[in-house]
């Protein structure tokens, strides 16, 4: 199989279910951008594994594993939103459940006990597997933007927002874990003073 079709070349894609829409349809920029958020968090796992395996600081094996399990559940997310309500196939696909929200809290918890807490915002930076995560946790909440968008004209299930906006969450309490496990502290936001 042939990985170009040319049946896109008419501004338009299949929907799972068989219907065509507009390539810029809500639809297609949910699940389009949620796909972004996962290429985001595969860039995230590579910097997390690299020494993972020899134990080196470089590699956080707690955070690569968990960035693994977050990929298949936004896969499956995808094929939610690429597939609406009643439409053929609707049953081959796993709707988004509520489990997936309070196992993305749970990994939340497990990553932000152990952070200081938190005296002041603090800028997306630190080292690369923190700057990595906070890049993947700015995608994600464009994914819920465009996920909340595209609940506002049709069916949508309605664990997903809820879990696009834990995962930012998750991302951003691992972006803290990486940099304290690295040695790095957070880099706070230094307000500008006057006008």
């Amino acid at each position: 199989m042939k990985l170009y079709t040319k049946t896109g070349d008419d501004g338009t894609t299949g929907l799972f279910g068989g219907a065509r829409v507009r390539k810029d349809h809500p639809r297609l920029e949910a699940y389009g951008t949620v796909d972004e958020t996962n290429a985001m968090i595969g860039l995230a796992a590579a910097a997390a594994g690299v020494g993972a395996s020899t134990g080196t600081a470089a590699g956080s094996p707690a955070i690569l594993g968990v960035l693994q399990s977050i990929q298949s559940r936004l896969f499956d997310l995808g094929a939610d939103l690429a597939t609406p309500s009643g439409s053929a196939h609707e049953g081959k696909v796993a709707r988004v459940a509520a489990e997936w929200v309070t196992e993305m809290e749970r990994w939340i918890d497990q990553f932000d006990d152990a952070n200081a807490p938190l005296k002041t915002f603090v800028l997306p930076g630190g080292c690369e597997l923190a700057a990595r995560l906070h890049c993947a946790r700015t995608v994600a909440r464009r994914a819920e933007r465009a996920v909340l968008a595209l609940s506002a004209t049709e069916t949508v299930s309605e664990h997903a927002v809820p879990l696009l906006n834990r995962l930012s969450d998750l991302l951003f309490a691992m972006a803290r874990a990486a940099n304290r496990e690295a040695g790095v502290g957070d880099v706070p936001w230094i307000q500008a003073t006057g006008r």
